[in-house]
């Protein structure tokens, strides 16, 4: 789900960056077969990614562990108590370079849906997608955008009557293939 622009591809490695970092949480709530994942919808006043849609996280506070920074600024975003969720594990870590952050999402899960809300200045609204909705090959969309001086296809996934592209699109394509394998095992 990298926008298709090659020069770009090598420069979504952390390896060797000098970047700030922050931790990001990929939440799953329960839903139906299948669960659903939280997403922020990002007010459009920030200097950063405004009214992009994004998982709750945030930079990294002195040394704290980055799976603290996840929780922690889940807390501050969308009111998530931390001791509801149940860390699961990494994805790939991501550079993102307009903002020269080095982001690493945690996968963790919530064993009860709880109150969630916006809850400062970043988040304008929070989604609860359903992972078959994501799993739905319709839901994947390619379109142009004029990037870097130059036309860049660009796949997104329109959920929720929202675009979902770049990071957050990368990240839910590899939390979409763990699930893939996890429900449809192979021999």
């Amino acid at each position: 789900m990298a926008p298709r622009y090659p020069a770009r591809r090598a420069d979504l490695a952390i390896d060797g960056r000098a970047c700030r970092d922050a931790g990001i949480l990929v939440l799953l709530l329960p839903h139906q077969d299948l669960p659903a994942v939280v997403l922020t919808v990002r007010r459009e006043h920030l200097p950063d990614h405004a009214g992009q849609v994004s998982f709750p996280g945030g930079q990294r506070e002195g040394e704290e562990e980055l799976r603290t920074t996840a929780l922690r600024e889940s807390e501050e975003e969308i009111d998530l108590d931390p001791s509801s969720v149940r860390l699961l594990g990494p994805l790939t870590p991501l550079y993102i370079p307009p903002s020269d952050f080095c982001v690493h999402p945690f996968v963790g899960a919530a064993h009860s849906d709880p109150d969630l809300h916006p809850a400062d200045a970043e988040v304008g609204r929070v989604l609860r997608v359903p992972v078959s909705d994501l799993l739905d090959p319709d839901t994947r969309e390619t379109e142009s955008r004029h990037l870097h001086d130059t036309d860049v296809e660009v796949p997104y996934y329109a959920v929720a009557g929202h675009t979902v592209w770049g990071a957050t699109a990368m990240m839910l394509a590899e939390l979409l293939e763990v699930v893939s394998s996890a429900i449809s095992p192979t021999d």
